[in-house]
This record gives C-alpha cells, structure tokens and sequence, in this order.
C-alpha cells in the first residue's frame, strides 16, 4: 500500500512539471498559439495544486477564469492578429536573460518559501475561511478591483485588434 504522503509528493511533482513545462513553453515558443496553449498547461496546473490544498473555490475559479475566460481571449487575439515571424522581434540573447533573472530571483524565491515555512501553525490552519467567505468578499468589498481586471483585459484585446486592423489596411493600400 502506498503511502498517502508519497501519493502527495508525486501528485505535487507532476503538477509542478506540467506547470515548468507550460511556463517554458510559453515563453519559448515563436508560434503565439503554441505560447497560449504554454499557458493554458500552466494555469491547469495551477488549479490542480489549489485542488491538492483542499481548496475547490480556488480551483474552480482557476479553471473559469484563466482557462475558460484569459486563454479564449488570448486565442480569439492572436487568431485575430495573426502575428508573423517577421513581424517579432529578434531576441538572440533571450535564453541568457532568462537564467540571470531566474538566478536573481532563485535567492527571493528561497527567503519567500523559508518565511512561509517558519509560520506558526495556526496562521496556516484557519477554518473559518471557505469559499462561501471568499465568494461574498469578491463581490462586495473586492467588486471594484475585479472589474477594473476585467475592463483591463477587455480594453487590451480591443487595442490589438485595432492595432492589427490599422497595420492591416496600411498594407492593402
């Protein structure tokens, strides 16, 4: 009989290797669609750790919105733009930077993780918090800064097909 700890750890393992793997793909890949579905790998990932930490609101809201709402968009806006190779931009040192930034932030990452691991106990185990509590604080007192989110993600998808559309009718002309 397995272990439920074990159990956890792989479980932990391979949601955090769905989570490296769809962060690489996305900042690695040319091809915008592929950098999309990067994230969409990522942000499943996500919603499984929030499953595993016994935490359904998180997990469900995970999946409608960075799945369900963030990912559509992002594709219905690249579809739209149809972004070229020639159109990006030249990135020959792209690698390079991203492990001095991953180096830069490996220490932070360290402190963030020992801080939160020193915790009492009891910070970490409040039971009065569920997702009834958390549904009734989104759409009351945190409505506001949801909405802007929203605004802002909608206001972006608009300036890049207007963007396209412009730089599209320059070269009909």
């Amino acid at each position: 009989m397995l272990d439920t700890n074990i159990l956890e750890q792989s479980i932990f393992t391979i949601l955090t290797l769905f989570m490296l793997g769809g962060s690489l793909a996305m900042i690695l890949n040319k091809e915008t669609i592929f950098s999309a579905f990067g994230f969409l790998l990522s942000q499943i990932g996500l919603a499984g750790v929030f499953a595993m930490l016994d935490n359904r609101f998180l997990a469900i809201a995970q999946i409608m919105v960075s799945v369900g709402a963030i990912v559509v968009l992002s594709m219905l806006t690249i579809l739209t733009l149809n972004a070229k190779e020639e159109n990006l931009p030249k990135e020959p040192a792209k690698l390079g930077w991203m492990l001095l930034s991953a180096f830069i932030v490996a220490p932070f990452t360290y402190l963030l993780f020992y801080a939160l691991n020193t915790l009492p106990a009891h910070f970490s185990k409040i039971e009065s918090i569920n997702s009834k509590v958390i549904g009734g604080l989104l759409f009351s007192e945190w409505v506001l800064p949801f909405e802007i989110v929203s605004i802002l993600l909608l206001s972006a998808m608009m300036g890049a097909i207007i963007i396209a559309k412009k730089s599209l009718q320059g070269k009909e002309s």
